[in-house]
């Protein structure tokens, strides 16, 4: 009597597949990548050292500037708009660069919170908006030659302004995108 074969089965030797010994289909490939990817997170050391070069900034407008001199900082930046053309001249651009690239440093801190893959370009753009900031607190400081009893703690507030916006621009210009 003859042997009555299933539907969809194969009167193979034992062990065969339902493909009748053709070649076995190619693996699919998987839905996602096996490479890393970029995590979208802040910057929070960076933003944070940015955040508070603009609070010392705004710090430095309240105090006196100058040891022997009633200055405030608050004053030699409002002599500075009212000389805007004569500001290099006169010598008031140092506290303008100081004071205003404080404030530019505080926006790009903030900026810095939000999340992104990276935050080389603003930590690029942070760190030239420090280097006129430091080059506003050098100047006078070598006119000075280099004597730091000369000023008062408006001045002290400025040079931390210069250092915490290096600080701050190259955390996030030298960080490289978590995976």
């Amino acid at each position: 009597m003859s042997e009555v074969t299933p539907p969809g089965a194969t009167n193979g030797p034992q062990g065969a597949t339902a493909y009748g010994g053709a070649a076995r289909p190619a693996a699919t490939a998987p839905h996602y990548s096996d490479r890393p990817i970029s995590f979208r997170g802040p910057d929070s050391l960076g933003g944070l050292l940015l955040i508070l070069a603009g609070v010392a900034a705004g710090v430095s407008l309240l105090l006196d500037w100058l040891k022997n001199d009633d200055v405030s900082g608050w004053g030699l930046v409002r002599n500075g708009f009212d000389d805007l053309g004569g500001t290099f001249n006169s010598g008031l651009w140092q506290p303008l660069a100081i004071v205003l690239g404080g404030g530019v440093l505080f926006v790009l801190g903030l900026l810095m919170w939000f999340p992104a893959r990276s935050h080389r370009f603003l930590g690029a753009l942070a760190f030239l908006v420090s280097l006129a900031v430091t080059a506003g607190v050098l100047v006078p400081l070598a006119d000075a030659d280099w004597d730091l009893g000369f000023f008062g703690p408006g001045f002290w507030c400025g040079i931390a302004v210069a250092v915490l916006g290096l600080l701050g621009s190259l955390k996030a210009l030298f960080t490289r995108p978590k995976r």
